[in-house]
């Protein structure tokens, strides 16, 4: 069964022309503003719609209450960090093992690093909500593009993929988001990265069948 978004969190409508979704856009941009600024405790929808320029009847429209506004910014994280996986395991069909676990560990590093402000932001957001529907779906739309991706490898083939798959995509980002909330200078972050691809490239070598 599919994972289900908690009702009072979901938004009242979604934007279906394009300017309603450039009024969106500028609400969530307006959010991680208020979010840098203030902090999640301090965010109020109508903080956010005066600093988007738009009334607080149509954040109304979107979004009924604070929650589901952080909820809906949080969605769209994660939607687009899927995105950037999918597109990366894509990419990588018919690489070797080896080759596929470094772009991976890249794309997701890059993701959380280009803009790290916003990344500690969206992590202090959600500490009291219920985001685990979200999670589901972001992990099954990356295990779906990681195993297809590691089927693919050229060098390579595992007799339980997804248990595979599962580790390895546990290990990347758990260590990923270390580093990254351990607030590592960037020399020392490289080193990090560089020592995951081996340990990666390792086990996958180790779980070969070939």
């Amino acid at each position: 069964m599919a994972p289900v978004t908690p009702q009072a969190l979901s938004p009242r409508k979604r934007p279906r022309q394009a300017r309603a979704t450039a009024t969106v856009d500028a609400i969530y941009e307006a959010t991680i503003q208020v979010l840098l600024s203030d902090g999640p405790h301090r965010l109020t929808t109508t903080r956010v719609a005066e600093r988007a320029g738009v009334s607080v009847g149509t954040m109304y429209q979107y979004f009924p209450q604070k929650q589901a506004l952080i909820h809906a910014l949080n969605e769209r994280y994660l939607e687009a960090l899927a995105e950037r996986i999918e597109t990366t395991s894509r990419q990588q069909h018919g690489a070797s093992a080896g080759l596929m676990v470094e772009a991976l560990i890249e794309t997701y590093w890059r993701a959380k690093t280009e803009r790290p402000e916003v990344t500690r932001a969206l992590y202090r957001s959600v500490a009291d909500l219920d985001n685990s529907a979200l999670i589901e779906r972001f992990a099954q739309r990356v295990d779906s593009a990681t195993i297809t991706m590691l089927e693919s490898a050229s060098d390579s083939r595992f007799q339980n993929v997804a248990m595979v798959n599962r580790t390895l995509v546990t290990v990347i980002f758990g260590t990923v988001r270390n580093a990254f909330e351990r607030q590592l200078a960037n020399h020392e972050a490289a080193g990090v990265m560089q020592q995951l691809v081996l340990m990666c490239r390792a086990y996958l070598k180790a779980v070969s069948e070939t």
